[in-house]
């Protein structure tokens, strides 16, 4: 089930590995890192933009995810990216 962002997560722009160029990130991102296009209140820059990667773009946030709040969605997606690594 999808549901609307958590305001103040960043979870999703934290955990997972992103090999696609983001601005200020020509070669992507590793895994755990904070993408640089995530502001102080855990907002995404570029939010609605062009410049958007398309993988954070097509990215939706899920309840089994998102319904227990920040900390839990970052381990779950943590978990995820480790689970699914090649």
């Amino acid at each position: 089930m999808v549901q609307e962002c958590l305001e103040g997560c960043g979870a999703c722009c934290i955990a997972p590995a992103i090999s696609t160029p983001i601005p200020g990130m020509p070669e992507g991102k590793s895994a755990g890192t904070r993408c640089v296009q995530l502001d102080e209140a855990n907002a995404c820059r570029l939010f609605g933009l062009p410049s958007r990667p398309s993988v954070c773009e097509s990215f939706k946030p899920q309840l089994e995810m998102c319904a227990n709040g920040p900390v839990h969605a970052l381990r779950w997606l943590t978990d995820l990216e480790r689970y699914t690594l090649p």
